[in-house]
């Protein structure tokens, strides 16, 4: 089989495409490629998630990586894949493996590279990722030897990557506060790799915390996926009215991604998530800079730019997109639909963990619950509401979708003048007051994403259901 890689590494479903001969496979073209650009000497680290035998397949990894001099950093248990990140860039390694298939169902385990800096592998480095492994797939060539030879030899080293991070994002909160503000704090962490990194951060003061979830179960029992979206988090919310919790965070399988929900249990979209966080950076913390978003994200990110000129700057999908121009621009932030949110003085990545600490340092700093923080948002930028469909498609059909899709240039959708359609990830329909509609494909799943933004409910409606129409065959 071709290797792949996605939005953000290779995933596939255990046992089928995903076996540790093509982890394996992988490893050494990730080998090839460090020698072949003088990468070896720096040393790589790997880190893995809780999924089914997520362990096993990383000390597989670090058995090609040793078997070929390289030295190897080993996690010595489950880690988020900002805490491998973070120990990437601190340590100054050449790159990072972390074994995990982020969100995706139970079944799926997944490969994602990290270059120096710590964020996803742009589009370039992805190419020559994939020439590397594909001449692997072909040549069937790889070395390895056992974690304990590589141990003895020195050329492996097992460490706890959780210190060295905490230590780092205390400073990029204001934790002191958090932790005497008396917050009740309600935290899940789907069973996935974040569990108890904000707790533990948050110990010391009159602020409480209650974590659900936080035990290893490979099966995620009770969602469909560890993803932090509404239809998978009624035990936090049952859990938050239980409590009279001030807020709900949820982190996703490697705690990249941050769901948020409000004191009475409501989510709130990541829309509006993302949208707090920036107008937190500008107004409370007065930091200054380019916002940088994916095409999916909120148009409230432009009138908050507007209003505090402040540049945005749009990308594709996808933290491989962002990471760069975050670095490029030296960014406050970015932002993606999907609830990945990066942040100025970390790593070109997204954090879960950050995330919720952000919304904390909000509310302790303002003094507010979440919902009164929405009410004041949307008094600066207006009300915006957001949906998305999402729908499975024969991937035969797929050339034809986008055939029909890119012939349709409509004047105007759900009865909005289309003021200008952006081709660079999908197809959005940019409709007047910057509100929107988009047609794009998952680049990890077999899914057509249908997405719109607009004023109200029925707006967003109308959009859907109109954009729905046009990738009809």
């Amino acid at each position: 089989m071709a290797i792949k890689f996605g939005t953000d590494g290779w995933r596939a479903i255990i046992g089928e495409d995903y076996t540790f001969e093509n982890v394996r496979i992988c490893a050494q073209g990730v080998a090839n490629y460090l020698k072949s650009n003088n990468y070896d000497y720096s040393g790589l680290i790997i880190g893995y998630d809780t999924r089914l035998n997520s362990e096993e397949f990383a000390q597989s990894v670090a058995e090609v990586i040793a078997g070929n001099n390289i030295p190897v950093i080993l996690c010595d248990r489950p880690a988020p894949t900002p805490v491998v990140s973070y120990n990437l860039v601190q340590r100054e390694c050449a790159a990072g493996i972390v074994i995990t298939a982020s969100h995706n169902p139970p079944n799926w385990n997944g490969f994602k590279f990290k270059p120096g800096y710590g964020g996803s592998a742009s589009p370039d480095i992805v190419s020559k990722l994939e020439d590397f492994i594909s001449d692997v797939e072909i040549s069937q060539e790889i070395s390895s030897i056992s974690i304990k030879k590589g141990l003895d030899m020195g050329l492996i080293e097992k460490i706890n990557p959780e210190p060295s991070y905490m230590n780092h994002i205390a400073g990029m909160v204001n934790l002191k506060l958090i932790r005497d503000s008396g917050l009740n704090v309600v935290i899940d962490s789907m069973h996935g790799a974040g569990a108890n990194y904000i707790s533990k951060l948050l110990e010391g003061g009159s602020t409480k915390t209650f974590e659900i979830r936080s035990e290893i179960n490979t099966d995620f029992p009770g969602m469909s996926q560890p993803e932090p979206i509404e239809s998978n988090l009624t035990p936090l919310k049952d859990k938050i009215i239980e409590l009279n919790g001030d807020v709900g965070l949820a982190t996703d399988g490697d705690a990249d991604r941050l769901g948020l929900m409000d004191e009475e249990g409501t989510y709130i979209s990541t829309l509006h998530t993302f949208a707090l966080i920036c107008n937190h950076l500008i107004r409370d913390l007065k930091m200054s800079g380019p916002i940088v978003k994916s095409i999916t994200m909120t148009s409230m990110i432009e009138k908050l730019g507007d209003i505090n000129k402040i540049p945005v700057i749009n990308t594709p999908v996808g933290f491989k997109y962002l990471g760069p121009v975050m670095m490029e621009e030296n960014a406050i932030a970015a932002g993606e639909e999907s609830g990945g949110y990066g942040f100025q003085g970390h790593i070109p990545e997204r954090d879960g963990i950050l995330s919720g600490l952000m919304i904390l340092n909000m509310m302790a700093l303002t003094e507010k619950n979440p919902s009164e923080l929405i009410i004041d948002l949307e008094e600066i930028v207006g009300p915006h509401y957001y949906s998305r469909i999402d729908t499975e498609f024969d991937p035969k059909n797929k050339v034809q979708i986008i055939k029909k899709v890119s012939s349709t240039h409509p004047k105007s959708i759900a009865g909005i003048p289309v003021v200008k359609i952006d081709d660079q990830d999908g197809y959005k329909f940019i409709l007047q007051d910057n509100y929107w509609g988009l047609i794009r494909f998952s680049g990890t799943e077999p899914l057509m994403r249908i997405y719109a933004e607009g004023k109200d409910s029925k707006m967003v409606t109308g959009i859907l259901s109109e954009c729905q129409a046009y990738t009809r065959i």
